[in-house]
């Protein structure tokens, strides 16, 4: 089977500005919290489109992310018929290799996975996602040397590999479900293009 797709993604996490995990250090807190999202402009599996689909991951561990396993809970885009919901479980489930299937080579516990209202809205260095009543989070870009963005490239721990991250702060971050809750703000975000195949 043959997939592709590209668009934005964001995080953002508990540790200060900027996350010293993508260096593959350990956290600036004691455990990392962390939500995820990606919105799809252009993407398929085969022939099952999934233009303008939403997928967001939340993710708990105790310590350094690459020494311990991870407590995650994926959310899939309530809009997408019933192709759509499978193609995106199996490709961020890991099931069809890239970018996914490394990420679940880190994950030890699924809580839950399934559809959810997702939104998310990128406008300029702002990035919002909700997850309906279960989560909301607001992104925005650092100011760097004359006004223009901060940003990390070739980083060794990089969600959307081949970009550079702009680095940012959380104007607030809400996440309740699956026991996990947290409410942030001021703290690390990054967001990038995402490409993605397999």
């Amino acid at each position: 089977m043959s997939w592709k797709m590209s668009g934005t993604y964001v995080e953002s996490c508990n540790c200060e500005t900027a996350c010293p995990c993508v260096f593959l250090s350990p956290p600036t807190e004691d455990d990392c919290t962390l939500l995820v999202g990606w919105h799809i402009d252009q993407g398929h599996l085969d022939d099952v489109v999934l233009d303008g689909l939403n997928v967001s991951l939340a993710v708990q561990v105790d310590g350094h992310m690459m020494e311990n396993k991870w407590n995650a809970a994926l959310y899939l885009d309530d809009t997408a018929d019933d192709q759509q919901m499978d193609a995106l479980g199996r490709i961020f489930g890991g099931q069809l290799g890239g970018v996914p299937a490394a990420l679940g080579e880190h994950i030890g516990a699924i809580l839950g996975a399934g559809p959810a209202p997702i939104a998310f809205e990128a406008d300029g260095s702002e990035v919002t996602l909700t997850i309906g009543e279960i989560a909301s989070m607001k992104v925005s870009a650092i100011s760097g040397q004359n006004g223009g963005p901060v940003e990390i490239v070739g980083q060794p721990l990089a969600i959307a590999p081949g970009n550079p991250g702009v680095v940012g702060r959380s104007e607030y971050l809400r996440y309740s479900d699956h026991g996990m809750s947290w409410q942030l703000t001021g703290k690390n975000s990054f967001s990038s293009p995402f490409q993605y195949s397999g």
